[in-house]
């Protein structure tokens, strides 16, 4: 199972970074319903298939997002 909220994640996201669904799908190059849709259902964000199989080995499944150039430089994760 997924435990992020990724609909609130994705609006929160929005509100910070001072933009809607709608300027983020004319961004991305997709409509403001396909947004909507995705980030309702999380299989979709997710591989179902991948889900399947981290949940029929006992796991759970977190997303963390981290704001690019803050927690990394250059592509290196910090030590």
């Amino acid at each position: 199972m997924v435990k992020n909220n990724v609909e609130i994640d994705i609006k929160v996201m929005c509100i910070e970074a001072g933009t809607t669904q709608a300027k983020l799908a004319k961004e991305i190059g997709t409509t403001p319903a396909y947004v909507n849709r995705v980030i309702r259902k999380k299989e979709t964000v997710v591989n179902k298939t991948f889900i399947s199989m981290v949940e029929a080995l006992g796991y759970d499944i977190r997303l963390t997002y981290v704001k690019r150039g803050e927690n990394e430089q250059d592509g290196e994760l910090p030590l």
